[in-house]
């Protein structure tokens, strides 16, 4: 018998998971796909995505009925569908939790079932190059956590950590994508500047970006080691980067993530 996996919000971030899923291979076939949303355009986008996924009437019917349950709606709506589920989140369904901030006391004290395990996935999981880390509750098993990591690992790399880490997570891999979004952007409005069109600019600076990327995690050599074996005394780069360190543009990223792991944290007390 397949998994069934169910999503309650269907958004971005569960319509990648859920393509993830099911376009992974699995002996023994995919999992078994349901869902609810209030929205009939995010059903749509979903269903387009995931054809054979199920629509089911509201949340309580997909707790009732999935094996695993992705909780994936905004954190300010979250507690409000942890409410509507209490009744049938028994500790036979496994409650995942992809809200930023969202504590697993607050889920488990809501639903009153401690089978919960809280996930922070990134939006590259749309292209299946996710950055993920998850943590259980108490009530979720070992075995919980393997199936739960075999899944993400479809969507890109998890790590297991402790409750603690996730705000740090979210942070970094979890709002990172924009940083790396802005860099690229401001890579190619400098390639513009000097001369190249936007189309040109924007697909090296991407390249680039993706390539200094693939160098760290293909080498396992420290950023510093390749920033080295890229800058020669007198050179180019060396010129790019004294800019940088003269505006001090690695302080400043390291404020955005400590700003966006603090929101985090603000999230989880709100």
């Amino acid at each position: 018998m397949s998994l069934k996996i169910g999503f309650i919000g269907a958004g971005q971030m569960a319509t990648a998971l859920a393509r993830g899923f099911v376009t992974s291979p699995e002996k023994g076939g995919g999992p078994t796909i349901l869902y609810f949303d209030p929205s009939s355009e995010a059903c749509g986008h979903f269903s387009k995505s995931i054809p054979a996924a199920t629509l089911l009437v509201d949340p309580p019917e997909v707790v009732a009925t999935a094996d695993i349950v992705f909780l994936a709606v905004k954190p300010q709506i979250l507690p409000a569908v942890l409410d509507s589920i209490a009744t049938v989140a028994t500790t036979d369904v496994l409650l995942v939790s992809i809200a930023a901030g969202v504590t697993l006391d607050v889920i488990c004290s809501r639903t009153g079932s401690d089978r919960v395990i809280r996930v922070m996935p990134n939006t590259p999981c749309l292209v299946g190059k996710a950055a993920t880390a998850f943590s259980p509750a108490q009530g979720a098993t070992s075995t919980d956590c393997a199936t739960l990591q075999n899944l993400l690992d479809s969507v890109g790399i998890t790590y297991q950590l402790s409750e603690p880490c996730l705000d740090a997570v979210t942070g970094l891999s979890g709002s990172g994508p924009a940083y790396i979004y802005t860099v690229v952007q401001a890579l190619c409005a400098g390639g513009v500047a000097m001369g190249l069109s936007e189309d040109v600019a924007l697909q090296l600076a991407a390249q680039t970006a993706k390539g200094a990327a693939e160098m760290i995690l293909q080498t396992g050599l420290p950023p510093q080691q390749l920033i080295d074996q890229v800058t020669s005394p007198g050179g180019t780069t060396l010129a790019g980067l004294k800019v940088m360190h003269d505006e001090d543009i690695s302080a400043t990223i390291i404020r955005a993530v400590q700003a966006a792991t603090n929101r985090s944290i603000e999230l989880g007390k709100s």
